[in-house]
């Protein structure tokens, strides 16, 4: 009897030690791809995202159970290789999604919300960098508090890291946004996505800044935090209209049936944003314009790849001691409709705010 059951004990271990290989094996080939899936919430014990830096069950609803209350709901995560010394980068989606009976055929419909981080440098190309500002200072974010660089929305967050974690000379930044669509018989369609409060993203961004600073070996002596109030945006989008931004002589013609609107965000020293979107159906709001002052050598630097002059949209100046960028990009649809031009509806915007907020003499920094 002993000789049998040692043989069954040494045949359960040849198997437990080959699942234990094989599972290695598997793993290792995942890692070494740079790509982890995982299929979280699904067992008994607490799930983290992005490299451990977000828990399930802390923060926003999104991470919560609230979250899984729709029909069929899964909430899971994809998350390239963690940053590290030798790659300062690293991008984490993590995903809610759930169906329902559709009324209006025999399918279903199928709806996605997610949050997307990246840790990382800024695009490099113009268009790309044009792009990515456009998503980052929106009109609807505010800055953030208590000395830190970036801005903070209900759906969207930008945190520049200390100099320490710059790459190649170009600052690294963390970024968040929240994004939401439904699948059904019309097909797919945008939908808005609210991640949580300004305080709520805040957090979410600090989380993720402070793991992947500690991840790629830049972290400070102590971990960036937040306690202060967030400057909020007064009002909320309103229709595009004349004076532009609430600044006068900013005046563009938008043509008949126009469904432009705006979002004039915060106003204040170190940072105002003004943004106009072209309200379309089923699709992302794209933006069409885009107004920045932004105030701080990290804030300033994310433009730096960005040609400059007044033709070109960009100019510097040295406010109350900062340096100070002032930004404007008009996209085609409403190129050439600045009155009495483009580059004179800029002009108009830097000569109003770099008056509000005392640029001295007015020259290049």
């Amino acid at each position: 009897m002993r000789s049998s059951l040692f043989a069954r004990g040494n045949v359960m271990g040849i198997g437990r030690r080959r699942t234990a290989v094989i599972a290695g094996v598997v793993a290792g080939a995942v890692l070494a791809a740079g790509t982890v899936l995982w299929a979280t919430d699904s067992g008994p014990f607490r799930a983290s995202y992005c490299w451990g830096a977000w828990q399930q069950d802390s923060g926003p609803s999104f991470l919560g159970d609230e979250a899984l209350e729709k029909s069929g709901s899964k909430r899971r995560a994809t998350e390239s290789a963690a940053p590290s010394p030798a790659r300062p980068r690293g991008t984490c989606t993590v995903s809610v999604a759930s169906e329902m009976a559709d009324d209006d055929s025999d399918g279903s419909l199928s709806f996605r919300e997610a949050v997307t981080l990246e840790y990382g440098t800024a695009p490099a190309g113009v268009k790309e960098r044009r792009d990515w500002l456009a998503r980052y200072f929106h009109g609807s974010a505010s800055p953030l508090p208590d000395g830190l660089d970036g801005l903070v929305a209900a759906d969207r967050g930008l945190l520049v890291l200390p100099r320490a974690c710059d790459d190649d000379g170009e600052p690294t930044v963390v970024t968040i946004r929240g994004e939401g669509s439904g699948d059904g018989h019309l097909g797919k369609v945008a939908m808005p996505f609210t991640i949580g409060t300004r305080a709520e993203v805040l957090g979410m961004l600090l989380d993720a800044a402070n793991t992947g600073m500690e991840k790629a070996g830049c972290a400070p002596s102590h971990p960036l935090r937040s306690s202060s109030p967030i400057v909020t945006v007064a009002e909320d989008d309103e229709r595009a209209g004349t004076p532009l931004c609430r600044i006068p002589g900013m005046t563009f013609d938008y043509g008949d049936g126009s469904r432009y609107e705006q979002q004039v965000g915060a106003v204040t020293d170190r940072l105002q944003t003004c943004s106009v979107v072209w309200e379309t159906l089923r699709m992302p709001d794209e933006p069409s314009a885009q107004y920045v002052m932004a105030s701080g050598t990290r804030l300033a630097d994310l433009f730096r790849v960005l040609p400059e002059g007044s033709a070109q949209g960009l100019v510097r100046r040295q406010c109350g001691g900062r340096p100070t960028v002032f930004y404007g990009h008009v996209e085609a649809g409403l190129q050439d409709r600045g009155r009495p031009s483009d580059r004179r509806v800029f002009e108009r915007f830097v000569e109003s705010v770099e008056q509000r907020i005392g640029c001295g003499s007015g020259e290049d920094a």
